[in-house]
């Protein structure tokens, strides 16, 4: 054992029992790194810590870390295996495999349960009583039919509030959308466009195209000429349609399809679901860490399992090291036999050669993607925050001064993931004390609401305020103070890039790669940009009309007029005394330049040295 190991760490390790079980890593602030499981605890958790042992780097730079162990004995392996499983799940500790579900094949959502529904592209389907078409592959294919939706049915697909309160954008003008968003939308015509729309989604052609067949008669007999010709573009449609792909194999009927594609740490492992011989479901998850390849599928499969039931057969690039333990867990959760297979020719090595291309394909959009889909952006955000949809629009808020002078805070909006500049507002601080950050973000957010709530206008899906726990607080109370404490917010801190909920003792900390944390970064930012601007602009104009008002015959209004003329006092002072006069009158002007003709002069608090 190395020699230079901590006492209480030293002491561990030396009453481990031989036992199965599970093992758990704790650095010197309390915080588990790694749950680990072992047939014997007593070797396997030793040989991280022998002079001789070789460990890759990232296994290195934890074993430097831990600073205490403690161990839960099981009563065999698999056990040990449920219950790691079980652990990781729970404290997700940095050093383990995490999956992360990209959800970069998406789906289409109906919202059925709404008044007026609408059909959106989501990236995980729910049990929330709305109905999901999907996954599509490739994704092209759902914002494809995404795009036919208003084109043909005149259903919408976008994320505006249907209240009735909207104006109706460019579909409505174009005949593509009925607008429920401005309240132009009857009831029984867009039940009956939906309906439409949801046989389209489930593949009932058959029934789609009797219908529409129908409708198009009676719309010829009735002269409606244009609207027979949209009942007829759409019959052309279902024919050419491709975006409900059917991928079928016989003797594939009941099989679970793993691969992986990797560079260095990083990888990409595809799951394709087959059942009765046709691809039911698809997913994908990306490792920023990945585990070495021999035990790559010793992760991935029990996490992966623990709450889900695995096919009869599952085949794989290679088998797991510990084949037979994952077997006898996995039979465990189907409750019948599980079969590990390594395909090595026929239709089931063809068919993972597939789904190996895949692996790559997400690999190349999770690591390489210069950008990454606004859609997705907001999907993710909606998961990591628990919101129940997307947050299409969100405000962000920022105060800004120097040692408490000239305070100004913004207010940035962004709509679909990008800014609408439109929408920029800037507060002057009028109540707030010298310096009181807290309390200027309370002054701002109330009033910025409470206008809204004057004035009628639709509020955001989320607030977003620059800074810690107590900027959130102060915003939390203003919005309370209004009657508004259900509109979600949150605060992000620079230092950490940590996300603080409301309600919530610890922030959410993000991968610095996350979508989702990349959106709330750029909102941040740019309101700290557009408060920084317009403080310094105030500072500018403070400091201008105090070096102008210290001129003889000079005041407040003729230093704003010279202003808002020349820009500068450099400006003043190149100006012809034609133009100043223009500006302030002959008399003024001649006195201006008669005093910038002499030695700069300069405000009384500069020229103290203040």
């Amino acid at each position: 054992m190395r020699e230079d190991l901590p006492a209480r760490l030293a002491d561990a390790l030396g009453r481990l029992p031989e036992q199965a079980g599970v093992y758990r890593y704790w650095d010197g602030a309390g915080k588990i790194l790694y749950v680990g499981k072992a047939l014997s605890l007593r070797s396997r958790v030793r040989s991280y810590f022998q002079e001789s042992a070789k460990h890759g780097p990232r296994i290195a730079a934890m074993v430097e870390l831990v600073a205490d162990l403690d161990v839960i004995v099981t009563r065999s392996e698999v056990e040990a295996l449920i219950l790691e499983n079980n652990l990781i799940k729970e404290h997700r500790p940095p050093y383990n495999v995490l999956l992360r579900d990209d959800k970069n094949f998406p789906y289409l959502k109906l919202t059925v349960k709404d008044e007026f529904p609408r059909v959106v592209l989501v990236r995980r389907p729910r049990t929330d009583g709305q109905l999901y078409f999907g996954p599509f592959l490739p994704a092209s294919h759902a914002r494809r039919t995404l795009r036919m939706i208003p084109r043909f049915f005149q259903v919408a697909n976008c994320y505006l509030r249907f209240d009735g309160k909207q104006r109706p954008c460019l579909l409505y003008h174009m005949d593509q959308c009925l607008a429920p968003c401005a309240g132009h939308a009857e009831p029984a015509e867009y039940r009956e466009r939906v309906e439409q729309a949801r046989l389209f989604l489930e593949g009932r052609d058959a029934e789609l195209r009797a219908v529409l067949e129908r409708r198009m008669a009676a719309a010829a007999e009735a002269l409606e000429f244009e609207r027979a010709a949209r009942y007829r573009d759409m019959l052309g449609a279902l024919e050419t349609l491709a975006a409900r792909q059917q991928m079928t194999s016989v003797g594939l009927e009941a099989i679970d399809f793993w691969a992986e594609y990797r560079e260095g740490d990083r990888a990409a492992v595809e799951l394709f679901r087959m059942r009765e011989g046709r691809v039911l479901g698809r997913r994908e998850f990306t490792l920023a860490d990945a585990p070495e390849p021999e035990a790559f599928y010793d992760a991935i499969l029990p996490q992966f399992y623990a709450d889900q039931e695995p096919a009869p057969e599952i085949v794989l690039p290679r088998l797991p090291r510990e084949a037979a333990l994952i077997e006898e867990f996995l039979r465990g959760r189907r409750g019948g036999k599980v079969a590990l297979r390594a395909a090595v020719q026929g239709d089931r090595r063809r068919f993972l050669d597939l789904v190996a291309q895949n692996a790559k394909l997400a690999f190349e959009a999770r690591f390489r993607a210069t950008h990454v889909h606004g859609v997705q952006m907001l999907e993710e955000l909606r998961d990591v925050l628990g919101l129940d949809e997307p947050p299409f629009r969100i405000e962000g808020f920022d105060v800004s001064h120097l040692h408490g002078t000239e305070p100004r805070a913004s207010m940035v909006a962004f709509e679909g993931g990008k800014p609408k500049k439109a929408d920029y507002r800037i507060f002057k601080v009028r109540t707030a004390a010298a310096g009181d950050d807290y309390q200027a973000m309370r002054e701002v957010v109330g009033r910025r609401y409470a206008r809204i709530q004057r004035e009628g206008k639709r509020l955001p899906d989320l607030v977003l305020i620059d800074g810690g726990k107590g900027q959130l607080a102060a915003a939390i109370q203003a919005l309370g103070e209004l009657g508004l404490g259900s509109l979600p917010i949150i605060s992000l801190a620079k230092r950490e890039e940590e996300i603080f909920l409301e309600g919530r003792g610890e922030p959410i900390l993000l991968e610095r790669g996350d979508p989702a944390l990349h959106l709330v970064q750029q909102i941040r930012d740019e309101a700290h940009r557009f408060a920084v601007k317009h403080h310094r602009a105030a500072r500018s104009k403070r400091t201008f009309q105090s070096e102008l008002t210290a001129l003889p015959g000079i005041g407040a209004l003729t230093a704003r007029r010279l202003l808002e003329q020349f820009g500068s006092l450099d400006g003043v002072r190149q100006a012809s005394e034609e133009a100043l006069a223009a500006a302030v009158g002959k008399a003024r002007a001649r006195a201006v330049r008669e005093a910038l003709a002499g030695p700069a002069t300069r405000p009384a608090d500069e020229e103290r040295g203040a």
